[in-house]
């Protein structure tokens, strides 16, 4: 068994403390702290659900209104402007169909 040399031993001491210091400031971190409490991690993904949800609504809801404006404007392709006209008359309100 061979005994550490001093200048080691003391190298090893450092790079422990510099450890343990890096821990305890991660320890610290806010995102630990919020997984450390289970209150505190049902409300953020609580907020983080409602936050993804209105995201993928109104993503979605701004891509099928550029997606059916595009199919609106071809006419010349008679199965796609049909449809396109359908989908259109279908999102309308009501009291634009009687102004007609």
């Amino acid at each position: 068994m061979q005994v550490p040399e001093p200048n080691r031993s003391e190298q090893l001491h450092g790079d422990l403390n510099r450890l343990a210091d890096e821990v305890a400031r991660l320890n610290n971190h806010r995102f630990i702290k919020v997984q450390n409490s289970l209150y505190r991690l049902v409300a953020f993904q609580f907020i983080r659900g409602l936050a993804f949800g209105l995201g993928t609504v109104v993503g979605a809801s701004a891509l099928v209104s550029v997606i059916v404006l595009l199919l609106s404007q071809v006419a010349f392709v008679p199965i796609l402007g049909d449809l396109a006209s359908q989908i259109i008359e279908e999102i309308q309100p009501p009291e634009a169909e009687t102004t007609r």
